[in-house]
């Protein structure tokens, strides 16, 4: 597939409660929005379709893969609105009674489905009175996953992920150069996790694999009382921020330019030089 010159992404902001109706009925006002801005790829958050009021209340939502109410909406809203669509996460079947995989669905502008990607890093954090675990409520996912859209090479990824770029580096195409055009990031970083670390680590991403990182988050109090850091954002290959939105539901857009990729690559040719 030949990326196109100037290719407009945008990241859907949510402050995500715990009903799902209400839920995808806002996400589909905000996809309306992104793509009548002129949006072709559009990112929801983690946890788009559910905050609940305890971690196990995903997994009496779970789906199985293929067929959901959440898959639908996912499908056929990219289908209705003729864009490539990346639904956030949603709790998906994993075999096991108490868990799920938390998942992203990439769909293309005619409702098919081009990619799946199970979270692969749990997130663990305990201070003061915080904490979290994943994995009581997750089962980890095993596999990498990118795809190839008009704008080239597209790395998928969620939330804790982003703490690890050897998982991005391992999505690279190689030596040639090419490397990834675009990063995704749904995220419900938490609000101390995410002031302290969020925006470093996104630009971090972009700087070391000279490509475009799009943030989607969760921004605000929920209904669960659980706070998220929001910060949505798309960050360009040399680490500048081109939009953010601090807090609150909304959209974040802008282009990933194959000049720009190509002028980075080509001043500072980091991927070419990489030994290991």
């Amino acid at each position: 597939m030949t990326a196109t010159p100037a290719f407009r992404v945008a990241a859907i902001q949510t402050v995500t409660g715990t009903s799902l109706d209400d839920n995808l009925a806002r996400a589909e006002a905000l996809i309306e929005q992104a793509a009548h801005g002129g949006a072709e790829l559009v990112l929801l958050p983690e946890y788009f379709c559910l905050m609940g009021r305890h971690e196990s209340d995903k997994v009496a939502i779970r789906e199985h893969d293929g067929d959901g109410p959440v898959q639908r909406f996912l499908a056929d809203a990219a289908r209705r609105h003729r864009i490539w669509l990346v639904g956030g996460t949603l709790p998906m079947w994993c075999g096991d009674d108490k868990r799920v995989y938390n998942t992203s669905l990439a769909f293309d502008p005619y409702g098919e489905r081009v990619a799946r990607y199970d979270k692969i890093h749990l997130f663990g954090f305990t201070k003061g009175t915080e904490n979290f675990d994943e994995s009581r409520t997750i089962l980890a996912g095993k596999a990498p996953v990118a795809f190839e859209a008009p704008c080239g090479r597209v790395a998928m990824s969620v939330c804790y992920d982003l703490r690890f770029p050897e998982l991005y580096r391992g999505l690279s195409a190689g030596k040639d150069g090419r490397g990834i055009s675009l990063i995704l990031m749904p995220a419900a970083f938490t609000y101390t996790t995410g002031q302290a670390h969020w925006e470093i680590l996104l630009r971090a991403r972009a700087i070391e694999n000279q490509c475009y990182v799009l943030a989607a988050a969760q921004g605000g109090l929920h209904e669960n009382g659980r706070r998220t850091w929001g910060h949505s954002m798309l960050v360009d290959p040399w680490g500048e921020l081109m939009s953010v939105l601090p807090e609150g539901e909304g959209v974040v857009s802008g282009v990933v330019d194959a000049a720009r990729l190509a002028e980075v690559r080509q001043n500072l040719p980091a991927l070419r030089h990489r030994v290991l």
